[in-house]
């Protein structure tokens, strides 16, 4: 049986409780793909039921998003994906750019309206899944699992008692941290009137835009068609930009840098990643877990989090399955975070140049090997070979400086 409604008496009104083994708090990438792993039938293993709870249309709610990854040629979502590139280009500040064939994998891009509407009509035809729209208030351990206190969009009360409780809302704040930057963006969808994109390459960084102080900035083009594209100009740096700076920015990049000609704006997207060396907790709690960029599924260098999030949920819904402690698994490696916080600390300092060091490697690495890396997928004398071709003595200083430097809380947003 999915889950039962037991109704009692409560002052005034009737609040109502649910009772299921599993509720994941939040709809986004990370609670979505968590429902979806576990709204499927595997034969001979445990169906644990399932409450995914959704908060009501408002600002609780993220914004329309976009997602991007690398995998094979076949992959898990493939319904949901608006398009994909097996050639990639990385643009330094002048000179040539460096461009390579992926393949046998994939750089792909979902649009989280179509993700969502793959995964709830699966979830729609699964006996063991049920959708709650509700916000959440509070989440506390109790003896034996969790308690999630609820408010319905009608303003009633009530509590959802579970076994485990697996939270992707964002977190309030950041954990200390030596160094924090933030990788901080804004996209324009454009329609331009020729026929000015080449829909076979996307460009992951385009160093031809003026730097910040701190950090470094890059403009990201992934075309899709002649005349369609998604243009973003983004930013790793310690403060965001005004809504004002980032049309500036994005004007500049269109005109002068791509010379795009007349353009339309279908629609637009902004966000803000966290990029921190800060361990990020996954169990807060006997009963209570985070997933997703919340649980540490980004990788701190890069920002990317949708293949994290998959590594997370897959390894949650196995452990559930078995009937274990559904620990959320670190997203990625000890290895990989400690190489992360090195170059953080390298680009925070400003004692290594983005644009230069980035540049560098894909002009004289395979994007293969370097995709691999940055997924936390390369064996360690991959990893030196990467890091021999990074500027060793600031990136060495950096790796000295660590041990001594405090974790702070971050002051920024």
């Amino acid at each position: 049986m999915l889950a039962r409604w037991v109704c009692a008496e409560e002052r005034e009104e009737r609040a109502v409780v649910l009772d299921a083994e599993v509720a994941i708090v939040g709809a986004g990438a990370a609670g979505l793909s968590l429902a979806h792993r576990l709204s499927e039938t595997v034969p001979g293993a445990r169906a644990p039921s399932v409450v995914l709870v959704d908060a009501p249309p408002g600002p609780l709610r993220p914004p329309r998003r976009t997602w991007c990854f690398w995998e094979p040629v076949m992959g898990r979502f493939d319904a949901a994906v608006t398009a994909s590139w097996r050639h990639l280009r990385v643009r330094p500040p002048s000179g040539p750019a460096a461009e390579d064939d992926i393949t046998p994998l994939r750089y792909k891009m979902i649009r989280s309206d179509d993700f969502e509407g793959l995964v709830a009509r699966d979830l729609a035809g699964s006996p063991v899944v049920r959708r709650l729209e509700a916000t959440v208030e509070t989440v506390e351990d109790v003896p034996g699992g969790a308690l999630v206190r609820l408010r319905d969009p009608g303003g009633r009360t009530r509590a959802l008692r579970t076994r485990w409780v697996f939270d992707s809302r964002p977190a309030g704040s950041l954990p200390a941290a030596r160094t924090t930057l933030l990788q901080h963006f804004h996209g324009w969808f454009v329609r331009t009137e020729q026929p000015v994109f080449d829909p076979g390459t996307a460009d992951l960084m385009d160093f031809r835009t003026p730097q910040p102080a701190t950090g470094l900035s890059f403009g990201y083009v992934l075309p899709l068609g002649r005349h369609e594209a998604l243009v973003e100009y983004t930013e790793f740096s310690p403060h965001p930009l005004t809504a004002a700076g980032y049309a500036s920015a994005l004007r500049q990049y269109t005109r002068d840098v791509l010379r795009l000609g007349e353009l339309r704006i279908l629609s637009q997207e902004t966000g803000i990643i966290p990029m921190t060396d800060a361990p990020m907790p996954r169990q807060v709690g006997a009963s209570v877990f985070r997933i997703g960029a919340a649980g540490g599924a980004t990788r701190p260098s890069t920002g990317y989090t949708f293949a994290g999030i998959q590594r997370q949920t897959s390894a949650v819904a196995a452990a559930l399955r078995r009937g274990r402690t559904p620990v959320p698994p670190p997203a990625h490696s000890a290895r990989s975070r400690a190489m992360d916080a090195v170059l953080l600390r390298a680009l925070g300092s400003g004692r290594a140049d983005g644009p230069a060091l980035f540049s560098r490697l894909f002009a004289r690495l395979p994007m293969r090997l370097l995709l691999r890396f940055l997924d936390g997928r390369t064996r360690l004398h991959e990893d030196l070979t990467v890091g021999l071709h990074t500027p060793v003595g600031p990136m060495l200083r950096s790796a000295l400086e660590l041990r001594t430097l405090p974790r702070r809380p971050f002051d920024g947003p």
